[in-house]
């Protein structure tokens, strides 16, 4: 394998405990597999579908995640908030506004390489809340990112596939790789733009996927059916994991090859299960 090449394995967006039983079974033997340098992980849902704790970040820890990214669901266990001021490796969208507590990006070491690797977490707007512009955000952070590495990841929390390629093109040449979450749907579209980015517009969730997007498939049809609220229950059964495998040229910055991931697999057989 090229010294020149990092490999940088993400996990989708992992929902409640059917996601992290499932990661702490596969994750060790998934980045020897894939010789990953460093792994990165959505855990916005891991804690009961909602939010993240302490204790779930260890866990992600001593499972070899190197940092955790977030979204519209960040805030949602308060417990957390002063151990998200402590510890850059945790991370929210960058574009809430000023005020809420956290990291949106960070710059990290690379175990076994010279490079550093910078990571950024936006959040769209489109079919979600009118926070600050992650275009501009972007824009921002890259320029400061810049001043210590040129290799940049990037995991857009987002609702609009339109969204998620509209940054993709603006970023291209100016970041490594751009992975979508938030909608926990994997999409098949991993592709290299054409000035050396890495994208997919959804990871997709690690999680059940006897389910409606990790939640009780039951309580789901009946809020659409009867139109009222009904309280959300995690799902559970036919668990599986989504993730990307990049590779990234340490002296170009560009994202050489990209990969989905899904284990196990999709088939008739374990969707009937």
């Amino acid at each position: 394998m090229s010294k020149n090449l990092i490999n940088i394995l993400f996990v989708g967006d992992i929902v409640g405990e059917p996601g992290l039983s499932l990661l702490e079974t596969v994750l060790p033997g998934f980045i020897d597999k894939y010789d990953a340098d460093f792994v990165i992980a959505n855990g916005e849902n891991s804690h009961e579908g909602k939010g993240i704790n302490r204790s779930i970040i260890k866990r992600l820890y001593d499972l070899g995640v190197h940092v955790i990214t977030g979204g519209n669901h960040s805030f949602a266990k308060w417990k957390v908030f002063d151990y998200m001021k402590e510890d850059g490796n945790i991370l929210r969208p960058m574009n809430y506004p000023k005020g809420n507590p956290g990291y949106g990006f960070g710059i990290y070491d690379i175990p076994h390489f010279d490079h550093k690797i910078g990571v950024l977490n936006l959040q769209g707007r489109t079919f979600m809340p009118d926070i600050d512009c992650p275009f501009n955000t972007a824009d921002w952070v890259i320029e400061r990112l810049n001043e210590e590495t040129d290799l940049v990841f990037i995991d857009f929390h987002a609702e609009a596939t339109a969204e998620k390629l509209a940054l993709a093109w603006h970023l291209d040449g100016d970041i490594s790789v751009m992975v979508g979450t938030h909608t926990h749907v994997p999409t098949n579209d991993a592709r290299i733009f054409p000035q050396g980015t890495g994208y997919i517009s959804d990871v997709g969730m690690t999680g059940s996927f006897d389910s409606v997007l990790g939640m009780d498939k039951n309580v789901s049809m009946n809020r659409f059916k009867l139109a009222t609220p009904h309280r959300y229950r995690l799902a559970n059964g036919n668990n599986h994991l989504c993730a990307i495998l990049a590779k990234v040229d340490t002296e170009t910055a560009k994202c050489e090859y990209i990969e989905p991931i899904v284990y196990p697999g999709f088939n008739r057989s374990n969707l009937e299960e």
